[in-house]
């Protein structure tokens, strides 16, 4: 008989406490799916969540200005959202060329749809001090950082917020203090003003630009202001460049670009970079210790939480643990704002980065969508702003509820849907100089779905799920502009992305298509006449597919050309896959802008129409 040991109730307090019970203050948060990233390639193996449409509103230029920002500026990042006055308002940081490298600057992007956005407009100028006040010493210039936007007021006022700094490091001792300005409905705003100086340093109304926020003569303004200052839970956000040595966080420890929504219990969970959670039970007035949680897996990048519009919870973030590599841009989702489950993908390109510049990592990153109390889009979908590779500046638009799998036939003519509007349940991936429309349809009634690309360095891609399974029937007309100058890539894929079918039509006036790992030119088209392709496709280990171009085969029994179980997916892309930059592609490098990132290249345009997709 074993002899039986009595522990003491110290030792059992010890014992006990060593278990994170989720949902607590030591594990708010839990992800319980099994995907994981593959490191190897930009969509990480993972399905994507369906219908996502990815734009982007402005594009870096740096030696036509006019086509971009205005500035020529390379360095564009922590973008932030709010929708106001039936507008979305899209706030963004940037620099010449390096992050926190002077000058800096705030602009502002407007759009009344979500798709189509104007030219960026300047809402914080580059810091200049008054006569007389020198940089402190170590320091080397001024710029701008920001973790809040936006703050929609009780009375329905939208105040613009960001925050002044010295370069190269605007936190602590090196900041200067938070600036606030109404956005008024005529889309002009109000004057700058401090609404808050950094705690750590000695700034004031005698040794700044801008007077401090009680100066107004604007009595709903001041009290728009100082319902800000009262609201603990959205200044929270302010805790990343001033830590309040004044005790304006309560004694509140925080982690780095705080996040956080009311869980359906109404507790407060807080995200942080780096997988720090955190709760509150009395709206931000205190929190918790931040622990860090290690099933999301992340690093330097931003994390997203929000309640969506179905009653359930979504947190975006990158996956991955290395900094400098911040893909792929990922979505989970749960019930209950405590468990989450499927990561799916937001947006799994990377496209090369044309300017070269200190800290700007490769990827979609820094994601933030609408604030609770920051307004609320028509519809159900779910909004984010992002970065990509710390140069551009996009926005995403995923329905709710998040899927990822579809049932049934597919049948797609685009005849019903409104021009320029959405394109409901397909993906798509849309740069300024690559958009992707529904227009009229040429030499044919009805609409179609329009692939342009003029973008010598990205591509235009559409995306169409269907059901999955281990043969499939694809159908689509495919029409090529006569002012057509490139390709149009045609791939069906299974859920981690592999590419078993492959077909294109090519720079040079033929469809091209492989059989096995050879590639075989089947026929010359024609531009300004639609071809209708059949793809009938057995997706298995050993499988094969025929093709059909108006209904006669050209392609019969090829081989795949990667094994697959089954397939799912249809893409569109008017350019070569791939796979670069890497995570080994070296981030911190001084070279001379791509050849000709700053020109429109040759046009290419296709029309698709007539989609039909059958799996079982």
């Amino acid at each position: 008989m074993k002899k039986i040991v009595s522990i003491p109730c110290i030792l059992l307090s010890l014992v006990s406490s060593s278990f994170a019970q989720t949902g607590s203050v030591a594990e708010p948060v839990r992800f319980v799916g099994a995907q994981t990233v593959d490191p190897s390639v930009h969509e990480g193996r993972l399905r994507y969540a369906i219908g996502t449409e990815n734009r982007q509103t402005m594009r870096a230029n740096r030696t036509h200005p006019e086509y971009a920002d205005g500035f020529g500026w390379t360095y564009n990042h922590a973008s932030n959202l709010c929708y106001w006055n039936n507008t979305f308002y899209q706030q963004y940081l940037s620099n010449p060329a390096d992050e926190h490298v002077a000058p800096g600057q705030t602009l502002i992007i407007k759009s009344k749809d979500g798709r189509h956005w104007e030219k960026p407009e300047v809402v914080f100028p580059p810091y200049k001090a008054p006569e007389g006040v020198k940089i402190p010493a170590g320091y080397h210039g001024y710029m701008m950082h920001q973790r809040m936007g936006f703050y929609v007021a009780p009375d329905g006022r939208l105040l613009v917020l960001a925050f002044y700094g010295h370069t190269d490091d605007p936190f602590g001792k090196g900041g200067i203090g938070r600036v606030v300005r109404e956005a008024y409905k005529d889309g002009s705003y109000g004057p700058i003003y401090f609404i808050r100086y950094e705690s750590e340093a000695n700034w004031n109304e005698s040794n700044t630009s801008y007077p401090f926020y009680k100066k107004s003569t604007d009595i709903g303004f001041v009290t728009a202001c100082d319902a800000l200052l009262k609201d603990k839970l959205k200044t929270f956000q302010w805790y990343d460049e001033d830590h309040g040595i004044d005790g304006f966080y309560n004694g509140n420890k925080s982690g780095q670009a705080l996040s956080y929504y009311h869980r359906k219990d109404g507790k407060v969970v807080a995200l942080w970079k780096k997988s720090l959670v955190a709760l509150s039970e009395d709206e931000g007035k205190t929190f918790s210790e931040p622990v860090k949680v290690p099933t999301f897996l992340m690093s330097g990048g931003k994390q997203w939480g929000q309640k969506t519009e179905d009653g359930r919870y979504a947190i975006s973030y990158n996956p991955i643990e290395q900094t400098q590599y911040r893909f792929p841009l990922v979505v989970v989702t749960g019930e209950d704002g405590i468990l989450y489950d499927n990561m799916l993908l937001i947006q799994g390109e990377v496209p090369v980065r044309r300017f070269t510049g200190r800290w700007k990592d490769f990827g979609p990153c820094y994601m933030r969508g609408i604030a609770e109390g920051n307004g609320n889009p028509p519809g159900n979908d779910m909004w984010m702003t992002y970065t990509v590779n710390k140069e551009d500046v996009w926005v995403s638009r995923t329905p709710v509820p998040v899927q990822y799998a579809v049932k049934g036939l597919v049948l797609d003519n685009f005849d019903i849907l409104d021009s320029e509007g959405a394109i409901p349940n397909w993906n798509i991936y849309a740069p300024k100089w690559a958009p992707i429309e529904v227009v009229k349809a040429p030499n044919r009634t009805g609409k179609a779905l329009q692939l342009s690309d003029t973008d010598l360095y990205d591509y235009a891609r559409a995306i169409r799920v269907f059901q999955e399974g281990t043969k499939a029937h694809t159908s689509l007309d495919i029409f090529a502009d006569a002012t057509n100058t490139g390709r149009l890539e045609i791939d069906l894929t299974d859920q981690y992305g592999n590419r078993p079918v492959r077909v294109r039509f090519d720079e040079n006036g033929q469809i091209v298509a492989t059989d096995g790992s050879t590639e075989k030119v089947l026929l010359a088209y024609q531009k300004g006449q639609w071809y209708k392709v059949e793809i009938l496709t057995e997706a298995n280990l050993h499988g094969k597919y025929t093709l059909l171009i108006n209904g006669k085969k050209v392609l019969e029994n090829a081989q795949l050309a990667e094994s697959v179980k089954s397939i799912e997916r249809l893409s569109l892309r008017t350019g070569t896959y791939r796979n670069f930059p890497t995570r080994q592609t070296p981030n911190e490098t001084n070279e001379p802008p791509l050849k000709d990132a700053d020109e429109p290249c040759s046009p290419t345009v296709f029309y698709v129409d007539n989609v039909i997709l059958k799996g079982n």
